[in-house]
């Protein structure tokens, strides 16, 4: 370096180099998008590597896929003693796929499937993951190609299409080049039947706040007298607000105000690039604490029953640790709807999560700011392609039908965006560290722990939830030393929560555990708790009342003097695309 080079030139050139680099990845991350190649070859080359050293297994598998063939055989003559799909698998419930020469390909194909699926179980030596990785891509191969995606393989699609005439095909692919133009040219589709505010996320209130992250809303109420403890709700902001707000009749909002709750819930922002350095604590700085600054505002004196549903659980419980530790004694209890505080067993998300990845999602993020919605529901769907994706496209371009049109359907085509900088923050340090609960995780420069959280807990899980396994649910137990209560649902993530009284075929489990008593491992609860016909909803109110501090009261004035109602629910941001 000469003596007139400014100090910071090797700085700028790295910086430059560096942004040359991130811009690279960006545009290599959109091909690809947003899966690392490098998580997928890795995956690929260890599962290869150890098999190719395991001769013992390749018999195994050869023997495995003689057994296939002779079972898909016999198949052909007897159909229950041939292959069967898996449990959840409608593909080949249509009667033609039980004559010839249907049921061949069927029965070719879920030998096929069966026997990948035996091939990628893990290998002694082998990550854990890779195989997991593994086997997840083979099955959207296998998916994609199944003959029931095939207009001549599928009897359902041929006994229709001479039926009509071909009219099916030529609807559909009308169908087809609709979908298209909308997805190139992001047009909407025309007036929907369930539309915001009017017959979805349709319950009373008013915005109370607002700021860069939120708008608080709370609910008119529905009884002459409340509960003393406000219930304040905070929804996950990987979607929209309002799954916990649908139609009336499955609105576990609506729900809560009709038992005589005063309910605040969080609405968030869709972000955009303006707020690509907003921070996962951010988002309990100016989101969690900001709405119980403001319940407290509206109802001075008053504790909270505070509840998170999915991520907004897992913000929920960092703000409650922290509050524990400074002496912040607000909550009346915290309630986890599938929401995580530990991440080694996050479910199918946490596939692809490792260092490689996060850093090409951050590459990104980096250049546009966030996480692309259609980022985020194309994740989604990948982990349920065979119904998501090619379940819908023989549905609409094969059998020219038109997509059912459900409430939960709505919202959830209602994705958002992830800010650059919390999205990173999550990824890391919650999902590919698991700080949290591994004692690591600081607010304001000092650890917080879970175990200090004195107020008794809610947690609830459900039993098919690919992103928030129940099991991984259930660590809250293990890492608290309060009063909790489990409850298990069935359902997955969304359709569990949605469980209002009156809805057909629900059960639940709940167990309730003190805080003298030893900790249970998930199987054994499991063994313990007897399975209950109904909603879980009653048993969560039941929770809240009975932890409240004495008789009804006067329902509170919408918002307070210093913040006065600034337009009816469901508010802005919720609008925003």
């Amino acid at each position: 370096m000469t003596k007139d080079t400014p100090a910071t030139a090797p700085d700028d050139h790295r910086t430059e180099r560096d942004a040359l680099d991130r811009a690279f990845r960006a545009a290599a991350a959109r091909m690809t998008n947003g899966v690392s190649p490098q998580a997928t070859f890795s995956a690929l080359q260890d599962w290869l590597s150890h098999l190719s050293r395991a001769p013992g297994r390749q018999m195994e598998l050869a023997d495995h896929a003689l057994g296939n063939a002779l079972r898909a055989g016999q198949g052909l003559l007897d159909p229950e003693a041939g292959m069967t799909p898996r449990p959840g698998d409608h593909r080949f419930d249509h009667p033609g796929w039980r004559s010839w020469p249907f049921n061949a390909w069927a029965q070719s194909y879920l030998a096929a499937e069966d026997w990948w699926h035996e091939a990628t179980r893990p290998l002694r030596g082998m990550q854990p993951r890779s195989a997991d990785r593994v086997r997840f891509m083979t099955e959207q191969a296998i998916n994609l190609a199944a003959p029931s995606n095939n207009p001549v393989l599928n009897p359902e699609v041929v006994e229709k299409t001479v039926e009509t005439g071909g009219a099916n095909l030529r609807g559909g692919y009308r169908r087809f080049l609709h979908d298209l133009r909308k997805d190139l040219t992001g047009q909407a589709d025309g007036p929907r039947r369930y539309r915001i505010g009017d017959n979805i996320a349709c319950t009373p209130g008013k915005v109370v706040f607002r700021n860069h992250l939120l708008e608080l809303i709370q609910y008119a109420p529905a009884t002459g007298t409340v509960h003393p403890e406000p219930v304040l709700i905070v929804p996950a902001w990987i979607m929209k607000y309002y799954i916990l707000d649908l139609s009336p009749e499955n609105s576990l909002i609506r729900y809560l105000v009709d038992q005589g709750h005063s309910v605040f819930v969080i609405s968030w922002v869709n972000p955009g690039a303006e707020l690509r350095d907003t921070t996962l604590d951010d988002y309990r700085t100016s989101g969690v604490m900001a709405a119980l600054d403001l319940v407290g505002d509206i109802l001075p004196g008053r504790k909270v029953h505070a509840c998170g549903y999915c991520l907004g659980g897992t913000i929920l419980a960092i703000a409650a640790a922290a509050m524990a530790r400074d002496g912040d004694d607000r909550l009346a209890s915290v309630t986890l709807l599938a929401g995580q505080t530990d991440f080694t067993e996050a479910g199918e998300l946490l596939l692809f999560l490792d260092a490689a990845q996060i850093a090409y999602l951050e590459d990104l993020m980096w250049e546009r700011g966030y996480l692309d919605d259609e980022k985020m529901a194309g994740a989604f769907q990948a982990l349920r392609a065979r119904d998501l994706v090619w379940g819908t496209a023989v549905r609409r371009y094969l059998l020219d039908e038109d997509d059912p049109q459900f409430d939960i359907g709505a919202w959830a085509a209602d994705a958002t965006r992830m800010p650059y900088r919390m999205h990173s923050d999550y990824l890391r340090s919650l999902f590919l560290e698991n700080r949290l609960t591994g004692g690591r995780f600081a607010v304001d420069g000092r650890v917080i722990a879970l175990k200090d959280i004195s107020a008794p807990m809610f947690v609830l899980g459900t039993e098919t939830d690919y992103i928030a396994p129940w099991q991984s649910v259930y660590k809250a137990a293990l890492f608290t030393e309060t009063e909790l209560t489990f409850v298990l649902t069935n359902g997955g993530h969304n359709a569990g929560i949605l469980s209002e009284p009156g809805h057909k075929r629900r059960h639940f489990r709940v167990g309730h555990r003190t805080a003298d008593k030893r900790y249970m491992d998930p199987d054994t609860w499991l063994q313990h708790h007897e399975a209950q016909d109904g909603s879980w909803w009653p048993v969560w109110q039941g929770f809240l009342t009975e932890r409240g501090s004495g008789p009804m009261v006067k329902p509170p004035k919408m918002g307070s003097k210093a913040h006065k109602p600034l337009c009816d629910a469901p508010g802005t941001y919720v609008f925003m695309e």
